[in-house]
């Protein structure tokens, strides 16, 4: 049966992080096995965005739409409490006051009022835009999520770890090293996530990356299934930068 509830706007961050001589490594999130959407997957940080995510995305400046300001505020805000990493702070924003933002959103802080108290005006423009996803909703989905995919680097002297309630680890490996683990039972990653990856295990650093994302238009990615030599398979769209543009419906994993 189908989920009455509307479909959810939601954001995620893909934090790239440089290392010599290898692939760019990016870091991975597991949800816990209690969560309703997704439980125990591999993902990138994110969440649902909230109404005060437009509040606050309102005083940000008209140069974007509020809808990808207040996505962006909610990619930072969800990031931060997911994983402790501070995306669109100032240079050298002491660890203890990051801290003691993250555990104060875990209580349930109003953001708005955090970033006052510390006079912070978030900079969103440390996001690229990567790609956006709308699954069609179907019976196999039984939550249906509007998602905002951004890349950022890493920032340097950040120190990711678990919040051990939403998620229950985390980790930074490349992109393809990602996908075999997963191919080899360690890990559970949906359709979206595999395509993500596999599109970003093209890229040699994060520049790269980065660039790609900047020179490749942002559509709606609404997968749809399609038989092919009597299998059925689920598709998406052959311009947006993915490698590998259709699977199995049997081989993808029910969220």
């Amino acid at each position: 049966m189908i989920d009455s509830k509307p479909d959810r706007r939601a954001a995620t961050v893909v934090l790239l992080r440089d290392r010599p001589a290898a692939h760019p490594e990016l870091l991975m999130v597991q949800r816990a096995h209690s969560m309703a959407f997704a439980a125990g997957a591999l993902v990138f940080p994110g969440g649902a965005l909230d109404p005060a995510d437009f509040a606050i995305a309102q005083g940000l400046g008209p140069a974007l739409a509020l809808d990808e300001r207040a996505s962006r505020v909610a990619a930072i805000r969800e990031t931060l409490e997911e994983s402790g990493i501070g995306l669109g702070l100032p240079q050298g924003f002491p660890a203890p006051a990051l801290a003691a933002m993250r555990a104060a959103l875990h209580d349930g802080a109003p953001f708005a009022d955090l970033l006052a108290d510390h006079g912070v005006t978030l900079d969103i423009h440390c996001l690229t835009p990567f790609a956006r996803w709308h699954p069609a909703r179907v019976d196999h989905v039984r939550r249906v999520f509007d998602t905002r995919f951004y890349l950022a680097r890493a920032p340097r002297g950040q120190e990711a770890t678990a919040d051990a309630t939403e998620n229950i680890r985390l980790f930074w490996a490349d992109a393809a090293a990602v996908i075999a683990a997963c191919d080899a039972g360690d890990g559970l990653i949906i359709f979206p996530t595999r395509r993500n990856l596999e599109r970003l295990a093209q890229f040699a650093d994060c520049a790269a990356a980065i660039a790609h994302a900047m020179a490749t238009p942002v559509e709606t990615v609404t997968p749809w299934l399609e038989d092919r030599d009597g299998v059925p398979h689920l598709c998406i769209p052959t311009h947006l930068g993915y490698p590998i543009t259709s699977e199995p419906f049997a081989n993808v994993p029910r969220n």
